[in-house]
Order: C-alpha cells, then structure tokens, then sequence
C-alpha cells in the first residue's frame, strides 16, 4: 500500500498542476492564433512545430535513462547511480552533436523549395528554424536531470516548473498582441529562450538536490554498463527518432499538398489531443517509475499488474473528456477559437480516436523498457511508424481528403498494439487472453456504453450550452458506473476503497 499511496501523492500533485495548466493552454492557443492569424500560425507548426518534436523525443529519452535510475534504485546501490547518470550524460552529449548538426544540413534542403510556404515569409521561417536549433542542444543535455527527477517521482517540482511555463506562455501571448515587430519572428525567439531557461533551472535544482547528480565522467566510468546502456539507448533513440520523422512528416506531407492553413489545422488538433490527455499522463508519468523498480527489485508479477492496471485508468481518465469533446467538437472549437481552421473539427476527432487505441498499450511499452530487451521491438516498431507516411503521400497524389493521413495512423495504431502486445507476451510472459479480459474488453465495453448514452442528448437538445453540459454530466455519469461494474475487478476495487480511505484521513486531518 505504500507504493499505491505514493503513486496517488504524486498524482494529486500532477492533477493540480493539470487543473491550472490546461485551461490556460487552451487560451494562450487562442490568444497566439489571433496574434499570428492562420498563415503564420501553420508557419510555426510547419517549421517551430520541431520544438514540439523535440519535446516528444525528451521525453521518450529521459524514459530510456530512467529505467536504468529507476532499476538501479530497486536494486539499492547507489555508486551504480552516479554511473549510470554521468554515461548518460555523456551519451546525450554526443547525440545532441549529432543532432544539431542534422538540423543545420536539414535547413538548406527543406527552405530550398521544399516546404509550401509563402515567398514573404520564407525568412522568418529561416529564422524560426535557427532558434530552434539553439534551442535544441539544451533539450537533449538535459534529458539525464529529467530522468532524475523522475526516478526520484518528485512529481512536486514536474507540477510546479509545468505551471511557470504555461504562466510564461500566456505572458508570451499576450505580449505578442501588443508587439511592434514581426509576430512570428517574436513568437519564435521567445519560445526557444523560454525552453533554454526551464532547462537550465531542472540542471541546477539536481545538482543541488541530488546525490547522484555528480559530474566526473571518468571517476564513475563503467565500460559493462556503458555498453549496456549504450546498447539500450541507441534502439531507443532508433525508435524515437522514427517516431518523430513520423510526427513531424505528416505536418510536411501535409504542407506539399495543402499549404500552411492545414497545417493550423494539424496544430488546433494537436494542441487539443495534448491537453486533453493530460489527465491520463498525469497518472501514467506518476505510475512509471514504479513499473520499473518493480522489475528492478525481481517483482515481475507487481510489474505486470501495475501496467496493467495503468494500460486501463489512463483509458478511462482519457474518456472522461474524449467522449464529451468527440460529441461536440465543433461547438467546443467554434467558442474556444471563433475562427475555426478548415478540416480542425474532424482531424481533432480521429486524431482522439488514435490516442484511446495508443493508451491502451502505453504502460506495456514501460514494461519491456523495464525488463530491457528492446532491440527487435524497436525495428518492428520503426519500421510500422514510417509506414505511413508514403501510404499518406500515396493517397494525396491520388487526390484523397487530408483526413486521410488520420486514418491511415488510426490503422496504424492497431498495428502497432499488436506489435506491443507480441513482444510483452515474449519478454515478459504475459498472457494474452488475461489482457483482453482484463483490459481489452472492459475498455471497449466502457467505451461504447458511455458514448452511445452520451450521444444520445444530441437527439434530444439542440446544439448549444445547454446541450454540452448535459452531455458533460451525461457521459460522466455513464462513465463512472461503467468503469465500477464492467472496468475494476475485486481486487482494484478494495485498492481504490483503501486509497479513498486514506485520502479521507488525511483531508479530514
């Protein structure tokens, strides 16, 4: 029970960093596309959208890292901690050379005719471009005091520097309103700054806070575990980068055939997916560390039955949002917006479809970084995350709608999970009749019971406040009987009965 109580500490400390951040997400998105205007703003996620890439790639790093922090502190020894972040220190050092020097080759080839961007604004976007490779080299450096932070599940300091930097960003918005020179440019300059600033105060706080995070590359050398590590990373950082090849071509391929303006809509979608999956996240990043000091101290049934358990909250947490927001997408985009890109409304709606697909298997990817064995896992995956992205190029030429690139990333999804689902089978033995059962079915049950009576008010009240909050109500209603009957076992259910108890206690207290 203490792991539990631990894990729902750290939760609560995300979700109230969550509470604050996402609403004023939503409105500094406003604020930026009314700044900006639909041109610029698809500009930015054209060309500063690899800001968002590299996020993505930090974050699937700092994974990789801290499953080696996580395991070494189930095993409890800790010159093996102060080994393992000076390699990976050193390791991200070298990648972030080689990364940069990729993005600087990259810049000739994709502003040489390229990329579908206005003639006026060929310079701006060059300049965007250059911020964001100065930007970069701090992202990746700083992936080893991420990784710390997040073995250690001070979740407090993640909640707090989270609510800095949307508080920062609005500030960045709404001087953008008021600013006399190139909005773009600005908006640029200011975001990379602001990525540089939050990372160099994570390095200082580590190294303050920290044992571990002890700079002597050659005192805490370790050639065995450098290798290991080595090894581990290099698949990891495969997957990822393929990943994010993926992620970010399909704003390119989107780009050649439609322009700018699509790509606004790509990034009204990928901001709302963002947010509202960030309730399931919170408890996901709160719930990893677990899954791999589990692994690390010999409990290999603990391991599976926390990703199990994380694989099915993460998809009802999703559902508390997904469901509402699929029902009314374009009500809730015409208040938040106004203006509404074209094709927003039904790439937000497949885009949500391919994240409850993804949360299904999520934690299952934690549980084979946990256990280690990742090298064929990796290929298969890269090789189906690249996949669509001539399928989609395919399907342009031949004059299909740009919904189509969501599409063809739902069947993906499908894909991908059964990869996932293989691989746990055969490196963590679990079994998959117990996964369906266990997740697969309740998951889809709870799903399709909770959108079809949510849907339902549509029937009833026209489109408009009253209906959303009905539907609001409605579906979260549905969905909590649904997960109690159909979602939890016997077991989970006292889990959740204990936990609810020692909440209590303490708020009472």
């Amino acid at each position: 029970m203490s792991q539990a109580n631990k894990v729902a500490k750290n939760t609560a400390f995300l979700y109230v960093q969550m509470a604050i951040t996402v609403f004023v997400s939503l409105y500094t998105t406003r604020l930026i596309l009314s700044s900006l205007g639909i041109k610029d703003f698809g500009v930015f996620n054209l060309v500063g959208g690899a800001i968002a890439m590299l996020t993505f790639l930090n974050t699937a790093m700092a994974s990789a890292s801290q499953r080696f922090m996580s395991y070494a502190q189930g095993e409890g020894v800790e010159i093996k901690q102060k080994q393992i972040f000076n390699i990976s220190l050193l390791l991200h050092i070298g990648v972030a050379v080689v990364v940069v020097i990729f993005l600087y080759g990259c810049s000739y080839f994709l502003f040489s005719g390229f990329l579908n961007i206005e003639p006026d604004r060929i310079d701006v976007a060059k300049d965007v471009f250059q911020f964001l490779i100065i930007s970069t080299f701090f992202t990746i450096i700083s992936v080893p005091y991420d990784a710390v932070i997040n073995a250690h599940e001070n979740m407090l300091l993640v909640a707090i520097l989270r609510i800095i930097e949307v508080v920062l960003k609005l500030a960045i918005a709404i001087y953008l309103s008021f600013s006399p020179y190139d909005k773009l440019m600005t908006y640029g300059l200011l975001m990379a700054s602001l990525s540089v600033v939050l990372l160099i105060v994570r390095q200082v706080y580590c190294h303050k806070k920290y044992e571990e995070v002890e700079i002597g590359i050659k005192k805490y050398y370790n050639k065995p575990l450098f290798r290991e590590m080595t090894s581990f990373a290099g698949w990891s950082f495969a997957g990822s980068s393929t990943s994010i090849v993926a992620n970010y071509g399909q704003g390119i391929v989107l780009n050649i055939f439609f322009g700018t303006a699509i790509n606004a809509a790509q990034g009204i979608a990928a901001q709302v997916s963002g947010q509202l999956s960030a309730f399931a996240n919170v408890m996901l990043r709160a719930l990893n560390p677990m899954i791999a000091k589990s692994e690390g101290a010999g409990n290999r049934s603990l391991m599976l039955k926390a990703s199990l358990i994380g694989s099915k909250l993460g998809f009802f947490l999703l559902l508390i949002f997904y469901v509402p927001f699929l029902i009314e997408t374009k009500y809730i985009l015409k208040i938040w917006l106004i203006d509404i890109p074209n094709f927003a409304v039904i790439f937000c709606q497949l885009l949500l479809m391919k994240g409850l697909i993804e949360q299904l298997f999520l934690t299952l990817v934690t549980s084979i970084n946990a256990v280690g064995k990742i090298k064929l896992f990796q290929i298969c995956q890269s090789i189906l995350t690249i996949l669509p992205l001539p399928i989609s190029y395919l399907l342009f030429w031949m004059e299909y709608p740009p919904y189509y690139l969501y599409i063809v990333f739902i069947v993906y999804a499908l894909f991908k999970g059964g990869i996932t689902l293989y691989f746990t089978k055969k490196y963590c033995n679990l079994s998959l009749l117990h996964f369906i059962r266990k997740v697969i079915f309740p998951c889809i049950l709870t799903f399709l019971i909770t959108y079809l009576l949510s849907y339902s008010t549509s029937f009833i009240f026209s489109q408009g406040i009253l209906r959303l909050c009905i539907s609001l109500v409605v579906s979260t209603i549905s969905l909590l009987m649904c997960v109690w009957i159909f979602g939890l076992d016997e077991e989970e259910k006292l889990i959740f009965r204990r936990l609810s108890i020692n909440i209590s206690k303490r708020v009472r207290f």
